[in-house]
């Protein structure tokens, strides 16, 4: 028989692992390992610190060194893909809030007209947990580069036209790159 402090011992114990279980993010189908980020021969001849969004494949490259460059798994969509040409990171935001443009709230406003108003930041947050924030001439362009609460959307054309990463893989980025680096979106 249990005396009080086994039980409640036992008790505690158990309940850290019902806890720590809900506390995993629920996994889903595994990312293709051609997404994750890796390092990569890049011929192309672009500075180091250059952020290069290849779309149509969608992979997101960090010029490391010359004919070396990091590259991530993206998703993006169709007004991504009308995004090119050069821009820089204009600011930079740990758990950014996020509100619809008001193209999205026009196009579908069954599911965005609710937001109008704005998320905060956090979990639950369709920008993930880090935002790179697309600048041309000191003008914000409304495309972000983010983190995501759908992993399962890496490698496909899935967003309304900003560059989505999982949220540890922009992270990673968030850390190396600086406010004022230059992005070039193919």
């Amino acid at each position: 028989m249990l005396n009080r402090r086994q039980f409640l011992l036992t008790s505690f114990a158990l309940l850290a692992v019902v806890q720590g279980a809900a506390a995993q993010p629920e996994t889903g189908p595994a990312l293709d390992p051609q997404f994750l980020p890796q390092k990569v021969d890049f011929t192309r001849d672009y500075p180091v610190g250059t952020i290069v969004v290849d779309t149509a494949n969608r992979f997101l490259y960090l010029i490391e060194s010359k004919n070396i460059a990091r590259r991530y798994g993206i998703g993006v969509g169709r007004a991504g893909l009308a995004f090119s040409g050069t821009a820089e990171i204009g600011r930079k935001a740990k758990w950014p809030s996020w509100r619809p443009t008001d193209d999205m709230i026009r196009r579908n406003p069954g599911k965005y007209a609710r937001y109008a108003d704005g998320v905060p930041g956090g979990p639950n947050n369709p920008l993930g947990s880090r935002a790179l924030y697309l600048y041309r001439d000191g003008q914000d362009t409304l495309y972000r580069i983010h983190g995501t609460t759908e992993p399962s959307s890496i490698g496909k054309a899935v967003s309304n036209g900003c560059f989505r990463m999982l949220n540890e893989h922009v992270e990673d980025l968030f850390e190396r790159v600086p406010v004022g680096a230059k992005v070039v979106v193919d």
